[in-house]
């Protein structure tokens, strides 16, 4: 089987997929009965760009001269080129063979226009995969509703904690589990600065080596003011809770140069200050937070170094949870793409949609 791809964005993340999937591609082929090529690209500096016989990808970065001169810089926007791909690639479509690889830089007010990407590809019947939390954190039950009525897959387990398999633990190997409730450390920035500054680094060069690395967002402020963990947590208890939150519902703190002195004498006396991403049940209502908190030295999430993460799950039958990321970064949220490919390539038709009572029940 082969996939047609449409990257809609070209960004870091992006062009890692690219280099992965030329890699591996002998042991996609051979253990998973897929091959993948680019049928189209979407970027906000270059416009759009369409080939049905394929794109070349010789080297991740920068993209090919040929392509480049071959993109369009039409006033059309993307969602108008996502239906005139699909349009093109009717059959592939119907076949179930196209798929819409979003990699767009997540917008923390709205979720647009991911969203809308996602929409425009899901009504065309394509899968959709995706690295942006902004399309799960703002609308994920639509857009689950959308892709169960066209049998199609909306996937995106490199949304948080990079291609550690969260998602993917729940659906594939918790049958029968009900999650109450989660904490954890999710936004590697942040932790790496609080790291830094408990040994005397100040917040400015924690974060310019951040931004060096391409581990901070390209706004340091969805990092360093929560916005990046609100939108994990959201997308996390709407997915595993039932939740309907976005981030502007999530209780949000951030972290500012004079955490600096906290971080400092919280150590001195065994503990460690954290930015911690939660959500559980108030009463009737699932509720949210991200904020700086102090923990006892002997707490799993203060045992995170630099850009180390961590979440705890909190279920009914099997206790506490725990799946901590060691090393995370541009290879390992390009693997979650990869990954999202073979579960739609092992699952042919996607699964039913569950009947209301089992809705309701893991609510």
């Amino acid at each position: 089987m082969t996939f047609d791809l449409v990257l809609v964005g070209f960004g870091n993340v992006a062009r890692r997929f690219v280099s992965l999937l030329r890699e591996q591609r002998t042991t996609l082929q051979r253990d998973h009965g897929f091959t993948a090529r680019i049928v189209g690209i979407a970027t906000r500096r270059h416009g759009h760009f369409f080939s049905p016989r394929g794109i070349e990808m010789t080297s991740s970065d920068p993209l090919p001269p040929n392509v480049v001169s071959g993109f369009s810089r039409t006033s059309r926007s993307t969602v108008d080129f996502i239906h005139d791909v699909i349009k093109r690639r009717a059959h592939i479509a119907r076949d179930g063979r196209l798929v819409l690889v979003e990699t767009t830089t997540l917008d923390a007010e709205s979720g647009q226009p991911a969203t809308d990407h996602v929409r425009a590809a899901l009504a065309g019947g394509a899968h959709v995969v995706t690295a942006n939390k902004g399309p799960v954190a703002f609308a994920y039950h639509d857009l689950a509703r959308r892709a169960e009525r066209a049998h199609r897959r909306f996937l995106f387990e490199g949304a948080v904690m990079d291609g550690i398999p969260l998602f993917n633990l729940v659906r594939e190997t918790m049958p029968a589990v009900t999650i109450a409730g989660f904490r954890g450390v999710v936004n590697s920035t942040t932790n790496f600065m609080l790291t830094a500054m408990e040994e005397g680094r100040p917040f400015e060069e924690a974060l310019a080596e951040m931004q060096a690395a391409g581990i901070a967002e390209a706004d340091p402020s969805l990092d360093v003011d929560g916005w990046d963990a609100a939108a994990k947590a959201a997308a996390l208890a709407n997915v595993l809770l039932g939740a309907r939150l976005t981030p502007r519902t999530v209780e949000r703190h951030g972290i500012t140069p004079d955490i600096a002195s906290r971080a400092v004498n919280a150590r001195q006396v065994g503990r460690r200050v954290k930015l911690v991403a939660r959500a559980g049940h108030e009463g009737a209502r699932i509720t949210a937070r991200v904020a700086p908190e102090e923990l006892r030295e002997d707490d799993l999430l203060a045992g995170l170094e630099g850009q180390q993460n961590a979440i705890i799950f909190y279920t009914d039958l099997l206790g506490e949870v725990a799946i901590v990321q060691r090393g995370g970064g541009l290879t390992q949220t390009a693997y979650a793409l990869v990954s999202d490919l073979v579960t739609i390539a092992r699952s042919g038709d996607p699964p039913r949609p569950r009947s209301r009572a089992s809705r309701q029940s893991r609510r």
